[in-house]
């Protein structure tokens, strides 16, 4: 964690993280900013599983969101999502794990996927990523990447 991650994550109405957490005192950090909301990664130890899901959905105003950290991508859903995915996809499907930055639309099922990358100074990335976006009803707009520096040097 450190004050980069936070001055935007002050800006939010709330923080979704989408695994690889990492440490609880991570989204202890968050939380006490804004309203979090997050499921666990591969790397999370037994004691972030109890804390935080496998999997999330919920509705954020008319947006029906689903956060998972490995849910591979459109054409290639990984095996725990594809049935329920294709049966009743949900409008914004976020996910993480590759620590690319990914966002594409998945004409298919009708659903909006995006890949944060990955903003912690941990991992395979080079550059440090977040987004940032509205949800306004039932509409998806202003999508934003947000590039916290090179990873291995912390700008």
């Amino acid at each position: 964690m450190d004050s980069a991650i936070l001055k935007y994550a002050k800006d939010a109405d709330e923080i979704w993280h989408a695994g690889d957490i990492g440490s609880l005192t991570v989204t202890d950090q968050l939380a006490a900013i804004k309203p979090l909301k997050a499921v666990y990664g591969n790397i999370d130890d037994a004691v972030v599983r109890r804390e935080f899901p496998l999997d999330l959905r919920f509705a954020c105003e008319g947006v029906d969101v689903w956060i998972t950290h490995i849910g591979g991508y459109p054409g290639r859903y990984r095996q725990h999502v594809r049935e329920q995915i294709r049966v009743n996809p949900p409008k914004l499907f976020i996910c993480g794990h590759s620590h690319i930055l990914k966002v594409m639309n998945d004409a298919k099922l009708e659903l909006l996927h995006m890949n944060p990358g990955a903003c912690g100074r941990l991992g395979l990335h080079t550059v440090r990523t977040m987004l940032r976006f509205v949800i306004d009803g039932k509409e998806i707009r202003d999508l934003e990447v947000i590039e916290l520096g090179d990873r291995s040097r912390g700008k």
